[in-house]
């Protein structure tokens, strides 16, 4: 390399600042021109050029600077420095290093680490951080003619440092509030916790460990976890975990674990071993034993309840298509006397059907009943009233061999209820008994107040708690098995020999007492018998006060009857029914045709509609416009199964009059005669 200086100018270091200080106007400044500047300073100027490490000559008395390229980044965006003070450079933080500087220049040298300045370089404050060293300068005699700066800005390393010990300090504060939460779940916790030490001795457990099974502290620590751990689990809970040498193993085992008290507790263990030592934390399921079994019996009481309105639905259907034809047989077997009058025969074979039609009409209303499809009237009564009077008739039905025991507590309660289909209810359950003791036995019927408390209704379906008029019927016969007391209330369900029982007796008290808003139960033990409860609810009103009446007698009339009906056999029947009585009949096959002719003119006494119509118009819509045509005309529906238009909680509206099918000429006559009569 030329060593010569570059333009006769005493300056051999390269680089960019190099270049600046060789052609710098130094005569402007208080170091004069270049060319006569002393050794020592171009020495030392050289020195600094040359050098890759930060450095920084001030020298003179205005301290007038000569700085290398690794320098420049530390002045920012400083206004450009070379050739000048020191001092002015570093104005806004002299009074920190101006003190130092003084001590360098009486020829102390400095070093200081990461000293904290604050500085202007991008035209605002900063924070920064240096770790430098304060050099004298001496010339050839030996005196200080300046200082050296060799500096390294730490700014960004101590931030880091910061960082770093903030981040310390924070893991330092979720290490304690991890140990805190920790210590604070172990005390806490709902659920046992044990440490259990290599001998399988417990070391340390929690306050739940011990409230769960009544132990105290000293009753355990240093106790084989053995002891405690029911001896026919103790396989899988000991043997099979506490023996094992793996480390990071984890477990889950149910086990029995002794209380104080002598008995025992099921608790489920989630646990981990490390080291032979094992952390285990337990959960009394007895809880969740009784939840999941209070889930099983809900779903399966769902699923019967389902299964149960499925089949309702059904035979309220059938029933209702069965009473339309029973209607007509009925209906056309009594039109038949007249044609066969004097001939016993035939007159005898019309009676035998009639008979039949009756019971098919009983069968019928028994699956009306079931699917909650009757339309009842119920009163406030006292079932203990009805009960005695239905004590002869029992006797009779059950027979001399069957004792009979009716007990009715005092201050019974009143019921709101049908009248009819209690006394209905109370006589299938009698039959029912009667064929379940074979010949003889003891009938008890019981009718007392009782309170159905909220864990009675956990335990049963669809029932409310509160007060009910609970009426029991007992028998001493064989019993029913539990699988035959779950399907008892099924319609068409019998354990008797075919031809001895439909399988409806129960099956209409149970849609009886449902649609009665009560509830009915069946406690029965193979060999020791049966009780059949039937819960209704209680009533506060006062007993009404029903006068008997006397039959009225079958009459006709000459009035206008409008005979709506969808079915043409009972449509035919029904008209000719009427006409025998004297009445003009008119008549359509749905709503519709019905409302035409009201609003035609023609004159109609008496709509007699069935409730379930075709078309787009309701019978009770139907209903209602006739009435306001003709404010003067009475309405009879008739329907071989109720539905809401006319009935609403299985009770039939105020001020409805309905005829249930099937119904005989008598019952058609009277009805008819009493709407007429009664018409607003």
């Amino acid at each position: 390399m030329d060593d010569t200086p570059i333009s006769g100018i005493p300056i051999y270091a390269r680089g960019a600042m190099a270049d600046r200080v060789r052609t710098h106007h130094w005569h402007t400044t208080p170091l004069g021109p270049i060319e006569r500047w002393p050794a020592s300073l171009r020495v030392a100027a050289n020195m600094v050029l040359a050098s890759n490490f930060p450095g920084c000559l001030a020298v003179g008395r205005e301290l007038t600077m000569i700085y290398n390229d690794a320098f420049v980044p530390i002045l920012g965006r400083k206004p450009f420095a070379l050739g000048r003070s020191f001092r002015d450079v570093w104005a806004e933080a002299w009074d920190v290093i101006g003190p130092i500087a003084e001590r360098t220049l009486a020829g102390e040298s400095t070093f200081i680490e990461d000293f904290p300045l604050e500085v202007i370089r991008y035209g605002v404050v900063e924070q920064t951080y240096f770790t430098f060293c304060y050099s004298p300068v001496f010339d050839e005699h030996g005196n200080v003619t300046g200082l050296l700066d060799t500096v390294v800005e730490t700014t960004a390393k101590v931030f880091a440092e910061r960082k770093l010990q903030a981040f310390a300090a924070a893991l330092e504060d979720e290490v304690k509030a991890r140990t805190a939460d920790r210590n604070r779940m172990w005390r806490l916790s709902v659920d046992a916790m044990v440490v259990i030490g290599p001998e399988g001795r417990l070391q340390s457990v929690n306050p739940a460990f011990l409230s769960l099974l009544g132990w105290s502290e000293a009753d355990v620590i240093e106790r084989r976890i053995v002891d405690l751990v029911h001896r026919d689990d103790w396989p899988k809970f000991g043997a099979g975990q506490l023996s094992r040498k793996d480390n990071e193993v984890s477990f889950r085992v149910e086990s029995r674990v002794l209380r104080k008290d002598g008995g025992y507790t099921t608790i489920d263990w989630t646990g981990a071993q490390r080291d032979g030592v094992t952390l285990a934390i337990g959960r009394d399921t007895t809880a969740d034993r009784e939840t999941a079994e209070a889930l099983r019996q809900a779903e399966l009481a769902l699923q019967q309840a389902q299964k149960m309105e499925a089949i309702g639905r059904l035979t309220g259907g059938v029933a209702h298509d069965f009473n339309n034809l029973l209607q007509v047989i009925s209906g056309n077997l009594q039109l038949l006397p007249r044609e066969v009058a004097g001939n016993a025969r035939a007159t005898q074979r019309m009676d035998n059907a009639l008979v039949a039609v009756d019971r098919g009409a009983k069968l019928a209303s028994y699956l009306l009943a079931f699917s909650r499809r009757q339309a009842l009237e119920p009163k406030v009564v006292n079932v203990g009233r009805a009960l005695t009077a239905m004590h002869d008739m029992l006797g009779r039905t059950l027979g001399e061999a069957f004792e009979i025991e009716i007990r009715i507590a005092d201050g019974l309660w009143n019921t709101f209820v049908d009248t009819a289909q209690v006394e209905n209810a109370v006589l299938n359950l009698c039959i029912n008994a009667r064929d379940a003791m074979d010949g003889s036995g003891t009938l008890s019927i019981h009718v007392d107040n009782v309170e159905l408390d909220a864990d009675f209704a956990r335990n049963e379906q669809d029932v409310l708690p509160g007060h009910y008029v609970r009426l029991s019927v007992s028998d001493t016969g064989c019993g029913m098995s539990p699988d035959v007391v779950s399907q008892a209330f099924e319609p068409f369900f019998t354990t008797k020999p075919e031809g001895k029982g439909s399988g409806l007796g129960l099956s209409m008290v149970f849609g009886f007492v449902k649609q009665s808003c009560g509830h009915v139960t069946i406690d029965s033990d193979v060999g020791r018998g049966t009780t059949v409860s039937v819960y209704l609810p209680r009533s506060l009103d006062i007993e009404a006060q029903v006068a008997p009446g006397a039959l009225q007698a079958v009459t006709g009339g000459s009035e206008t009857i409008l005979v709506i009906e969808d079915d043409e056999g009972v449509q035919s029947v029904v008209v000719e029914m009427l006409k025998e009585l004297g009445y003009r009949v008119l008549k359509a096959g749905n709503a519709s045709s019905g409302l035409a002719i009201v609003e035609s003119g023609i004159p109609v006494d008496l709509l007699f509609t069935d409730v379930v119509m075709p078309g787009p118009l309701r019978s009770t819509e139907l209903a209602a416009r006739a009435r306001e045509r003709l404010p003067e005309i009475g309405v009879l529906f008739t329907s071989g199964y109720t539905q809401e238009a006319i009935v609403h909680g299985g009770r039939l509206d105020q001020g409805v009059e309905l005829l249930v099918k099937p119904y005989t000429r008598e019952a058609l006559a009277r009805k008819v005669r009493f709407v007429l009569e009664n018409r607003r």
